[in-house]
């Protein structure tokens, strides 16, 4: 079992973040072809600061979220917890998982109720033109399942003691 999420949450987070970079690299093209048409040919390109702020930003920020996560790569305040005994360590490290698991679960189920309204609804911001966004509302759920994943995947290791605290 601990193998099977290990591979499958290494496969989703490594294709989630290559999916951000994209977007990140998507995002420096479209500013920098903005900022070079503005200034040489006084034509910015309409949406340009729309289109970074609710796409994007959200691409790149919440799809990499598993990925890190994974990695071990989250900040962690464990100055104590680093004199505790090995066991102790490990029931801390399982008891932060499971309200992961819980908290991330939430933020997942939240955002899909959210993308699903949105979705039905075809949500757009007010703007020069008609700009929708709802698109953009299905990154969190995505990331935060991906999260979930994730942080099962580095429990169960743990668990079997294949993974450093």
């Amino acid at each position: 079992m601990a193998d099977l999420a290990d591979r499958l949450s290494g496969w989703v987070g490594r294709a989630l973040l290559v999916v951000g970079c994209l977007f990140l690299f998507l995002m420096m093209m479209h500013v920098s072809a903005d900022v070079i048409l503005r200034h040489v040919a006084n034509q910015p390109i309409m949406g340009t600061l729309e289109t970074v702020s609710y796409y994007y930003m959200v691409f790149a920020v919440f799809l990499p979220l598993a990925y890190v996560e994974r990695a071990g790569e989250h900040i962690r305040v464990d100055l104590f917890v680093q004199l505790m005994p090995r066991w102790l360590q490990l029931g801390l490290y399982l008891a932060s998982c499971v309200i992961g698991l819980v908290y991330f679960g939430m933020l997942a189920y939240q955002g899909y109720l959210d993308a699903l309204r949105s979705t039905e609804r075809l949500e757009t911001i007010m703007s020069n033109f008609l700009f929708y966004i709802w698109p953009s509302r299905w990154a969190l759920p995505v990331g935060f399942a991906a999260v979930v994943l994730a942080v099962l995947a580095n429990m169960l290791k743990a668990m079997a003691g294949r993974r450093p605290l």
